[in-house]
C-alpha cells in the first residue's frame, strides 16, 4: 500500500488535469469492485413501517404526565431499530411513543425506559445545546412528504429544546427556531417527554388528507452512542431524511392565518479612551433603538416575514479563528432570525448566498412558500452598509469596506420531481452611486438509490464602485462578467463510496451576496473510501480513504495538486478520528512548493462530567504564502466541555499555530510567527429559561526572527450576559463587554473600550 501511494503520487504530480481525472476514475472503478477480503453479508434491511396518527378525543396537558384523557385511545408505537452501533439491531433500551393531533396542535409523547436511570446524561443549557454525548429524544417532521428535508424537534431530560432544519442536500442547521412546547419528567424507570407543535409553526400544502414523513428518534450515549429510530436505516445510501416513515391520518388541518409581532428595544453605553491608548476611559452618550420582526402566515404553506429597523447585533461573539497565513476569507455562520425561514432554500452547490453580507438593513421583507411541487423564497432589503465585501482571486481574497447603502434581493425557486429537483437562483446588490452585482442561474439534484448527482451553473454581471482611493485595484468603475459551474457525483454503498466533482469559476465572477472567496480557477477531486464494521471491540467502523485533487488557474498554471491516503474511525465513548497524510504541490505567487504533512482530528466523550474532548490540526511542511518561501510548522486546537454539575458548563479551547521558514534565495530562515487564541465560555443555567454566561478570550501574535515586521500583538476580550427567555423571541438580555489590547511601551493590556447594553423583545401572537 505504501509503495502504491508513492508511485501514484509521483505520477499524479506530472499529469495535466484531464489525465489525472481519467487515471483516478480508473483506479476508483477497480477499487469499487467486489472486495477480495472475506466479509459477512450485510443483514437484510427490514421494511419501513407506515405510522398512523389519530385525532385525540380528549384534552392533552403538556406536563410530562401521560395519563391525560387525550392519550388513552392512542395506540403505542413500540418498534424501534438501533442504527449506529449496530445495523438495525435490537435497541439496548425500550422506547414507546404515541402520536396525536387536534384542531391546532401536533402532539408526540415518549416513554424512555432506562436499565440504569442514574446513568442518564442530561444538563441544563441554553436552547439548541443538546450535544450528541447527552440523552435526548424527539421527532423529525417532513411536512412535504418527499423525504428530502425536515425539521428536527428534540428535547433532553431537563426540557432543553433543540430545533433545526435537516436536509439530505445541505445537512443540519440549528439556527432555525420555531414556536413549540415540551415537558419532561424523570421516573424510576427512565424519563418521559411530551411535545406540542402548533400547526401555525409548520408549512404544508392544501391536500386533505395530508401525507407527511416522520422519524421518531432517541439518542442514548453510554459505552457507545446508540441511536434508535422508528425506521430501519440503509447504510448503502448517503442520506438521513430519506429513511423516514410515511405518516398517515392527518385530516382537516388548519389553513393558516397566524401573525407574530416581536417588537424590541435596545439601549447601550460605551466607554472609550479619552486620548491615546492607556489614558482613562471616558463615558459616551447612551444610545437606544427600536424595531420589530413580523411574521404572517396567511396560508399554511406561505410565510411572509418583515423586519423594520431590525436588531442584527449578536449576543455572543463568533468562535475564534486564527487568520495568520490564511489566504482566503474565513466563514462564520448566520444566526439572525429574519434570514432563517426556509433556510434550506438558500443552500446551493456553489455557496452563492451568504446572508451575513447583508450588514445592517433599515428594513427587509421576504416571502417563503410552496405551491404544488414548487418551493420558493424571495427577499428584498435596504442595507445601510458598513460591512465588507469579499474581493476574490485565484490565490487569495481580501476584504474591502462597503460603506455605501445598497438594495439587495435574493430569490430561489425549486421544483421537485420524485427523486430529482431543478432550481433557479437570482441575487442582486444595487449600490447607491451606480455599482451593482447580479448573479443568476439554474442548479439541479438527482438521487436514485445510493447515487446522487448535483450541479449548478451561474452567471454574474458586475460594475465595481468608482473609488480609486479605496486601495482595491478593480474598484475603478469597470464592468466584470463571468461564469461559475460545478458538477458532483456521490456513489454510496454499504462498504464503499466514491465521490467526485469538477468546478470552474471565471476570473471575473463575483458573488457579493455569497461566500466564494476563490475565483479564476478550475478544480477536480476524486475520492474512494472503503468501510469495515467490526462486530466487537473498540471500533464501530473503520474507513480507509484515497483521494486526489488538482486545481489550475484559467491559464492552466498549477495552483494545487494533492494526493491523500487516510483513515477514519468511529468507536466507543462517542469517539471519532480522522488522519490524512497529504502530498501536495502548491503555488505561492510565482513559486511551486512541495508539501507533506499530517492532518488530524479526534474526539471522544468519556463520561457524564466530561463532554466532548477534541483535538485537531496539522503537522509537517508548510508554506509562507505572503513571503513565497517554504517552511514547516503546524497547528493544534484543543477543546473540551467540563460539566461539574448539571447547571454549570465550562467550555475550554486553545488554538495555536506556528510557522518556521527555511533559508530561501538569500533570505534567512527561522521562526516566522506563533499565533494562539485561548477561550473560556462558562455558563450557569438556572433553568430552561434563565442563564448567566461569561466569555473570556485571549489572543496573541508573536513574530519570529525571520519576520520582516517585528510587531507583536496581544488582545483580551471578555463579556458577561444575563439572559431570560420565555421563548426564542421573548427575551431579556443584560450584558457587559470589555476589550483590551497591549500597549507596546509598557507591555500591559490597556482598556480599548467597554460597553453595557440591554435588550428587551416580546413576541405577540394572534
Amino acid at each position: 500500500a505504501a509503495r502504491f501511494s508513492q508511485l501514484h503520487h509521483a505520477s499524479l504530480l506530472r499529469r495535466p488535469l484531464a489525465l489525472v481525472l481519467a487515471r483516478t476514475f480508473f483506479v476508483l472503478l477497480i477499487a469499487a469492485g467486489p472486495s477480495r477480503a472475506a466479509q459477512d453479508p450485510p443483514p437484510v434491511k427490514p421494511p419501513t413501517p407506515e405510522l398512523k396518527i389519530a385525532r385525540t378525543l380528549g384534552e392533552i396537558k403538556v406536563d410530562g404526565d401521560l395519563s391525560d384523557a387525550g392519550w388513552r385511545d392512542i395506540l403505542p408505537i413500540e418498534q424501534f431499530w438501533e442504527t449506529n452501533r449496530t445495523e438495525n439491531g435490537e435497541p439496548p433500551a425500550r422506547t414507546v411513543a404515541r402520536l396525536a393531533f387536534d384542531d391546532h396542535f401536533f402532539y408526540a409523547a415518549f416513554e424512555f425506559a432506562d436499565p440504569n436511570p442514574q446513568a442518564i446524561r442530561a444538563f441544563f443549557a441554553d436552547r439548541d445545546n443538546t450535544p450528541s454525548d447527552t440523552d435526548y429524544g424527539g421527532i423529525l417532521l417532513d411536512t412535504k412528504g418527499d423525504s428530502k428535508a425536515g425539521i428536527l424537534f428534540l428535547v433532553n431530560p431537563n426540557n432543553i429544546q433543540y430545533d433545526a432544519i435537516n436536509s439530505d442536500a445541505s445537512g443540519e442547521d440549528n439556527s432555525y427556531d420555531l414556536y413549540w412546547d415540551s415537558a419532561t419528567r424523570r421516573t424510576a424507570e427512565g424519563w418521559r417527554l411530551e411535545m406540542r407543535i402548533p400547526f401555525t409553526s409548520l408549512r404544508y400544502g392544501h391536500a386533505n388528507p395530508q401525507t407527511w414523513s416522520i422519524l421518531l428518534y432517541r439518542n442514548y450515549p453510554r459505552d457507545f452512542r446508540y441511536q434508535m429510530f422508528s425506521a430501519p436505516f440503509d447504510r448503502g445510501v448517503d442520506c438521513f431524511v430519506c429513511n423516514a416513515n410515511k405518516l398517515s391520518g392527518l385530516v382537516d388541518l388548519p389553513s393558516g392565518g397566524h401573525l407574530v409581532a416581536a417588537p424590541f428595544a435596545t439601549a447601550g453605553t460605551e466607554w472609550r479612551p479619552a486620548g491615546d491608548l492607556g489614558s482613562p476611559l471616558e463615558r459616551g452618550s447612551t444610545d437606544s433603538d427600536f424595531g420589530a420582526d413580523l411574521k404572517w402566515t396567511p396560508t399554511a404553506n406561505l410565510a411572509i416575514d418583515a423586519a423594520i429597523n431590525p436588531d442584527f447585533s449578536q449576543i455572543e461573539s463568533d468562535a475564534p479563528q486564527i487568520s495568520a497565513n490564511e489566504r482566503f476569507a474565513l466563514f462564520f455562520p448566520e444566526r439572525r432570525p429574519f434570514f432563517l425561514e426556509g433556510l434550506d432554500l438558500y443552500q446551493t452547490p456553489l455557496q452563492a448566498v451568504y446572508t451575513r453580507t447583508i450588514t445592517s438593513p433599515d428594513w427587509g421583507v421576504r416571502a417563503t412558500g410552496r405551491f404544488g411541487s414548487t418551493s420558493y423564497t424571495a427577499l428584498v432589503a435596504e442595507d445601510e452598509g458598513g460591512g465588507s465585501v469579499i474581493i476574490p482571486g485565484p490565490q487569495g481574497s481580501q476584504l474591502a469596506p462597503l460603506d455605501d447603502p445598497s438594495k439587495v434581493g435574493i430569490a430561489r425557486f425549486r421544483r421537485d420531481f420524485g427523486g430529482a429537483a431543478i432550481s433557479f437562483l437570482a441575487t442582486a446588490r444595487e449600490i447607491d452611486g451606480g455599482a451593482y452585482n447580479r448573479v443568476y442561474g439554474p442548479d439541479f439534484r438527482w438521487r436514485k438509490g445510493g447515487d446522487t448527482v448535483t450541479g449548478q451553473l451561474l452567471w454574474s454581471e458586475s460594475e465595481t464602485p468608482n473609488d480609486p482611493t479605496g486601495g482595491i485595484e478593480e474598484w475603478d468603475g469597470r464592468r466584470l462578467s463571468s461564469h461559475a459551474a460545478q458538477l458532483e457525483w456521490n456513489h454510496s454503498r454499504r462498504n464503499y463510496d466514491v465521490y467526485a466533482f469538477v468546478k470552474e469559476l471565471g476570473d471575473e465572477f463575483r458573488a457579493d451576496l455569497g461566500f466564494l472567496p476563490q475565483v479564476g480557477y478550475r478544480e477536480a477531486l476524486t475520492q474512494y473510501r472503503r468501510t469495515f464494521y467490526p462486530k466487537s471491540g473498540f471500533f464501530r467502523s473503520v474507513r480507509g480513504k484515497l483521494a486526489s485533487r488538482r486545481s489550475e488557474d484559467t491559464d492552466r498554471n498549477l495552483l494545487l495538486q494533492r494526493v491523500v491516503p487516510g483513515i477514519q474511525f468511529d468507536g466507543r465513548f462517542n469517539s471519532f478520528g480522522s488522519f490524512d497524510y497529504k502530498f501536495e504541490k502548491v503555488r505561492a505567487g510565482s513559486q511551486i512548493f512541495d508539501r507533506q504533512y499530517l492532518e488530524y482530528y479526534a474526539e471522544i466523550s468519556p463520561g457524564r462530567r466530561f463532554g466532548q474532548i477534541s483535538i485537531e490540526g496539522f503537522l509537517g511542511d508548510d508554506v509562507d504564502f505572503v513571503g513565497e518561501r517554504p517552511g514547516h510548522g503546524g497547528s493544534l486546537e484543543l477543546s473540551s466541555n467540563l460539566r461539574p454539575t448539571e447547571h454549570l458548563d465550562l467550555g475550554l479551547s486553545v488554538n495555536r499555530r506556528w510557522l518556521d521558514v527555511d533559508s530561501w534565495r538569500g533570505r534567512r530562515g527561522g521562526p516566522l510567527f506563533t499565533a494562539q487564541v485561548a477561550r473560556l465560555r462558562a455558563t450557569y443555567t438556572f433553568s430552561s429559561r434563565l442563564f448567566l454566561r461569561y466569555i473570556g478570550e485571549l489572543s496573541e501574535f508573536d513574530p519570529g526572527a525571520a519576520a520582516d515586521d517585528p510587531t507583536s500583538a496581544k488582545d483580551f476580550a471578555s463579556s458577561a450576559l444575563v439572559a431570560y427567555k420565555l421563548n426564542w423571541q421573548t427575551v431579556l438580555f443584560v450584558g457587559f463587554a470589555d476589550q483590551r489590547t497591549e500597549l507596546a511601551e509598557t507591555g500591559r493590556l490597556e482598556p480599548l473600550g467597554r460597553r453595557a447594553f440591554i435588550k428587551v423583545s416580546y413576541a405577540l401572537q394572534r
